[in-house]
């Protein structure tokens, strides 16, 4: 019988690839039939959810995340890192075969990168490895993307989730690229949708519309609040009651591999503190602003950090 740990309650828990990052800075990013050269090489604990989820752990959020590690060298990394950042391991699925899930990230000196997957384990996970009991009481579930069938086992366990947990969703390029239909399950049940404007115009093949008004259009369609990722240009969010524009911070950019992910934090932590959707937005960006500044979570600020800010 399947036992809930009420002392490993989880405020938000992901479900998304984990990753180590292997990340290479470069001269330049080579394009076909180009050649570059390495500069430096780390190897960091990576993965959409897990990076907004540790992120939100450094804030003083409770979190967990579900997700899959073979017993290798990156798996025990990428565990070390989830407990040195206060992150509950309960909901971590171990492989008994198999690679863990790699991602290969090449960064050039103004911060640009370019990423290829090797999704490992990762791609393994079935609803019944999942222990559902688990997740009955967290405020908010974040779901990231799969690059294979775990995609399915996210669609399986929207029936499990209680009415009263909040659905986050980031789907990256690669969720966006199997289009509307195929993601439609997720995004019926989703209450916020953090995406960027690229993957908003591929989202309905439109390349032309206002961002504004392709936002718009998903509240229509049930989502409670939409927030549109500019990079450089800021962030646009709206829901039933408000919507904004709010600027980024200006900061010595290093890596921007996490940029997304930090600000996801950011926002998520603001949600939980019912703040504006301008100051959540706002609060994002700076949490994003701070994390560009280094490589993987190096640079993540504190909640100490976020209170100064916050003033």
């Amino acid at each position: 019988m399947e036992i809930f740990d009420d002392d490993l309650n989880a405020e938000v828990i992901g479900f998304g690839a984990l990753n180590v990052d292997k990340l290479y800075s470069v001269e330049n990013i080579a394009g076909a039939d180009e050649e570059s050269f390495i500069k430096t090489s780390q190897d960091t604990p990576g993965g959409s959810a897990a990076n907004t989820i540790v992120g939100l752990s450094k804030l003083g959020v409770s979190t967990s995340i579900i997700g899959k590690i073979a017993e290798d060298d990156d798996g025990d990394l990428i565990e070390y890192n989830l407990a040195m950042n206060g992150v509950f391991s309960n909901n971590l699925i171990y492989a008994d075969s198999g690679s863990t899930g790699k991602c290969l990230g090449f960064v050039d000196s103004e911060g640009n990168r370019c990423l290829y997957v090797d999704p490992g384990v990762n791609d393994e996970i079935v609803i019944d490895e999942i222990n559902t009991l688990n997740i009955m009481r967290c405020k908010i579930m974040h779901y990231t993307s799969f690059v294979g069938d775990s995609f399915k086992t996210q669609i399986d366990l929207l029936d499990n989730l209680n009415k009263n947990v909040v659905l986050s969703f980031d789907p990256g390029m690669l969720y966006v690229q199997k289009g509307m239909d195929e993601i439609k399950p997720i995004l019926d049940r989703c209450d916020i949708l953090l995406i960027n404007e690229s993957e908003l115009r591929l989202l309905f093949n439109d390349e032309e519309s206002p961002y504004q008004q392709l936002a718009k259009s998903l509240l229509d369609d049930g989502i409670g609040t939409v927030v549109v990722k500019r990079g450089s240009d800021g962030v646009y969010a709206c829901n039933n009651n408000e919507e904004c524009d709010v600027g980024v911070f200006e900061c010595d950019v290093v890596d921007t591999t996490g940029a997304g992910d930090s600000f996801n934090s950011g926002f998520l932590y603001s949600y939980l503190k019912d703040y504006t959707l301008e100051k959540s937005c706002e609060i994002g960006n700076w949490v994003a602003s701070k994390a560009i500044e280094g490589f993987g979570m190096d640079k993540f600020p504190t909640l100490n950090e976020l209170n100064e800010f916050i003033g």
